[in-house]
């Protein structure tokens, strides 16, 4: 067994999710979960197959963000698992919705962070075991990061 660090270029701007789904059916519903989410969402998603032709299946409302997901999702090469970028909106705003599709198995990630995915190769093919999601904690909340903390959920309109 092989053990790769895979670096994720994550654009400005954009967030990642990265999960393990089960079926080809998995492509259009994780479609149609973005799509019904917000009009102003723009994403691309890509699944890699495990089985059959091994193709990495792609769909989206942004050409640039299909082209991210389906190349970044075949740079990790690990069957059943799915990739998705979103522009002009947030994870928070559809992981639960993910997280109840039928196929999905588990979300891995979401972040804008830097990102590294680390993934096991053996003679049958490669796996995720897990993310470095940015960077390690300097150090412990002060009273003034409490405070910049609220401010910026406030900003972000998700606390009033």
């Amino acid at each position: 067994m092989e053990i790769k660090t895979i670096e994720i270029d994550i654009p400005e701007g954009l967030n990642i999710i990265i999960g393990q789904s089960h079926f080809v059916k998995s492509i259009e519903d994780l479609y149609e979960i973005l799509l019904g989410s917000s009009p102003s969402l723009k994403f691309g998603v890509a699944f890699s197959e495990a089985s059959g032709p091994c193709l990495t299946r792609y769909e989206g409302n942004d050409e640039a963000l299909m082209k991210l997901a389906a190349e970044t999702s075949f740079s990790l090469s690990c069957g059943h698992t799915f990739v998705i970028f979103l522009k002009d909106g947030f994870p928070i705003n559809v992981l639960n919705a993910l997280k109840n599709c039928q196929e999905v198995c588990h979300i891995i990630c979401a972040t804008a962070n830097p990102l590294q995915v680390i993934v096991a190769e053996t003679e049958e093919g490669n796996g995720i075991l897990g993310v470095i999601d940015g960077v390690k904690p300097k150090g412990i909340e002060k009273e003034e990061d409490k405070k910049a903390r609220k401010e910026l959920l406030r900003r972000f309109r998700y606390k009033l």
